[in-house]
């Protein structure tokens, strides 16, 4: 698949012929589907977090006898059902969330959604990130000049180029990731892909085996 190649200025500036093997992949929607849902779970931060009947501080006394009091039979103040007791079945921070999927099935999905997105002309492949002073305001206007509108867009920025990482970090709706750490929750949450023709060499290098 052959690819029209853009400048910092918007222009043409040739093409490029893209790997088959990274751009040329028939889509599998369950397998992207299952390869998301991993990914977002090994994100997850469990934050809330409840108290059991064995951690609330307190109860240990019995607070009545068992037998003649004609109330019911209790053990501890710290029951669930005590006010200012422990929590049956809330939340907890120790729960674990994470997936596990193969690498070459997370690496197969990569490689479908970015076939999906030089198909359907929302990869953007420029002849150069470089840039000499990390400046917010140029990249944005560079931006403004490429095929990509208002959407939202990712920048796949070539690992030795922190330059570009700091510059476009900051501009509304744009992600930033170095080529190599592309996933496929990135992807998904960004329309357009704009990368270099060096980044597309470090994804070849990367991940093809």
């Amino acid at each position: 698949m052959k690819i029209a190649v853009y400048n910092q200025t918007g222009k043409e500036a040739g093409e490029m012929t893209l790997p088959k093997e990274i751009f040329e992949v028939p889509m599998n929607a369950d397998l992207v589907h299952q390869v998301l849902i991993s990914q977002t779970a090994n994100m997850r931060q469990v934050g809330a977090h409840t108290q059991t009947r064995g951690e609330v501080r307190g109860g240990g006394r019995k607070p009545w006898r068992q037998k003649g009091t004609g109330r019911a039979r209790h053990g501890s103040t710290r029951s669930p059902i005590w006010k200012g007791g422990g929590v049956s079945g809330g939340p907890r921070n120790d729960k674990n969330y994470s997936k596990t999927v193969p690498s070459k099935m997370k690496r197969k999905a990569l490689f479908m959604v970015l076939s999906e997105k030089a198909k359907n002309n929302l990869l953007v492949v420029m002849d150069s990130m470089e840039i000499a002073k990390p400046k917010t305001k140029e990249i944005a206007a560079a931006m403004n000049k490429l095929p990509i509108k208002a959407n939202s867009r990712l920048v796949a920025y070539n690992s030795k180029d922190k330059n570009m990482f700091l510059a476009a970090r900051n501009i509304k709706k744009t992600g930033v990731s170095e080529a190599r750490n592309l996933n496929v929750v990135d992807l998904l949450n960004y329309k357009y892909l704009l990368i270099s023709k060096e980044g597309i060499q470090e994804l070849e290098k990367t991940f093809v085996k």
